[in-house]
């Protein structure tokens, strides 16, 4: 049994200050255990949601989206380091933001934060998943049209000023939503709600593909079905750790957390391939990983609150929901090329709140501490303008700080945000990266002018559409 911590609290400290010789003594191995091993499996997640991305895109821009989720890791991983871990979950700040006490992760290393059983460098290493893959989710919205120097300086700008004060308002003793309350376990509101209205705002800004308009808006083919399915497998082993981690501990609640997620993805999957059954009479692979990710964002902020039961709801309400919304798009006339908006906006919606409704303190309750009522469920009536409240916040300030962020750094020399429209035809993967995710589209579109500029480059291309034409590895363009 761990020694129950003995020094300095509310404020940052290095962990010193008890003047232990062995710091471990705080702490129980099999807590350390779980929540490193669950950052381990968030960061999976991460090249999933690139492979997810980049299996519904057109084939010559399918490298950057696999590209643009890992650099997200990197350079969140920096700007967490720097102030980003401070300014979401230091001891002191005020209702609507942390300081910067523990700048640059001074005296951050074993002190609890987050629950008793975290020393503060484990809890920061596992949050640090969180924010990393918040805005590899919502940068899907550049597929086939923007430019990576300005995603990755948005990256940065909109992990700050963005997901920070989301998370801080969410998680932290001293955000305005968590002592509302408005319950979120593991991220409706800071991780889904948030990148989905980001993606669509991004969409928005950055304007409809070159021939969209004219092919009646109707999105294009998934290039790669695998891609998709591989992708949805990181993601839903992965999301083992997003939810169940987020009990902060082994224990029962956790347990809960990754039964309950496995069981809304399972419910949500078959249904959404139902939906689509009974249009086309064919069985869709496509609709049931869309499915299984949809059950997976909408039991995110339910899945420590909720009985399994209610986890059967979630994921088929999860499905029906996001499965219509994915006409959202048509209707608003925005581009939102991968539906991100669609999944985990509409996705996150819908989770927090059934979370009112079905949330209860019996659930919450294994992991040993005590819980005043939730949900409906409880009859804690109030609880559903509670959710009502983060959904608003999540996506009121999420959708508004994007479109001003991508409307100033498109002012910025340097940082327009999209591509010409000789890059854009000619696919974004040779325009900005120069490297292909499958050999044969190099060989077979250039293979005869190797050594041609961009615009010849652009001609070959638009003759015949031969980029999407290919059939043979042998070929050349047309």
């Amino acid at each position: 049994m761990a020694v129950p911590y003995n020094g300095t609290t509310g404020s940052a400290d290095a962990g010193y200050s008890s003047m232990a010789s062995n710091l471990n003594v705080f702490y129980d191995t099999g807590h350390m255990v779980w929540i490193t091993v669950s950052a381990a499996l968030v960061l999976l997640m991460i090249p999933g949601v690139g492979f997810f991305y980049s299996g519904l895109a057109r084939r010559k821009s399918a490298l950057q989206l696999v590209l643009l989720s890992m650099l997200s890791v990197s350079t969140v991983g920096f700007q967490w380091f720097f102030w980003g871990y401070s300014l979401t979950f230091s001891r002191t700040g005020n209702a609507f933001i942390g300081d910067l006490t523990q700048f640059g992760l001074i005296k951050t290393i074993a002190q609890p934060n987050g629950s008793s059983v975290l020393p503060d460098i484990l809890f920061c290493l596992y949050q640090g998943m969180f924010a990393s893959i918040t805005p590899a989710l919502a940068i899907g919205a550049v597929a086939d049209r923007g430019r990576m120097l300005p995603a990755l300086v948005f990256i940065f700008v909109w992990s700050t000023l963005v997901y920070d004060p989301i998370a801080y308002w969410t998680w932290n003793a001293n955000g305005w939503l968590f002592k509302l309350p408005s319950y979120d376990f593991a991220g409706g509101g800071p991780v889904h709600i948030a990148s989905g209205s980001c993606a669509l705002a991004y969409s928005l800004m950055l304007g409809k593909r070159t021939g969209y308009s004219n092919s009646g808006g109707l999105p294009y083919r998934p290039h790669s079905v695998t891609n998709v399915v591989l992708g949805t497998v990181f993601l839903w082993v992965g999301w083992f750790g997003f939810n169940g981690g987020s009990a902060l501990g082994m224990n029962l609640r956790a347990v809960m957390a990754c039964y309950s997620t496995n069981l809304a993805a399972s419910c949500a999957g078959l249904t959404w391939v139902l939906l689509d059954y009974r249009l086309e009479r064919k069985w869709s692979t496509i609709g049931f990983c869309s499915g299984a990710i949809s059950g997976l964002v909408a039991i995110t902020p339910a899945a420590g609150f909720v009985p399994p039961w209610a986890a059967v709801i979630i994921g088929i309400c999860g499905a029906v929901s996001c499965n219509f919304a994915t006409k959202i798009k048509f209707l608003l006339g925005v581009d939102d090329a991968l539906d991100i908006f669609a999944v985990h906006g509409i996705g996150g919606i819908v989770g927090n709140i059934l979370t009112g409704v079905f949330g209860v303190s019996s659930i919450a309750a294994l992991d040993g501490s005590a819980y005043p009522a939730i949900g409906w469920a409880d009859g804690h009536w109030v609880q559903l303008g509670n959710q009502l409240a983060g959904i608003c916040a999540a996506f009121g300030w999420s959708f508004a700080m994007t479109c001003a962020i991508l409307f100033l750094m498109n002012l910025v020399p340097g940082l327009s945000l999209r591509v010409s429209p000789d890059e854009e035809d000619v696919g974004i993967d040779d325009a900005q990266l120069g490297e292909f995710a499958y050999d044969y589209v190099e060989l077979t579109r250039h293979v005869a002018d190797a050594n041609a500029s961009l615009s010849d480059r652009h001609l070959s291309s638009t003759s015949g559409s031969a980029s999407e034409k290919v059939v043979s590895l042998g070929a050349t363009a047309p």
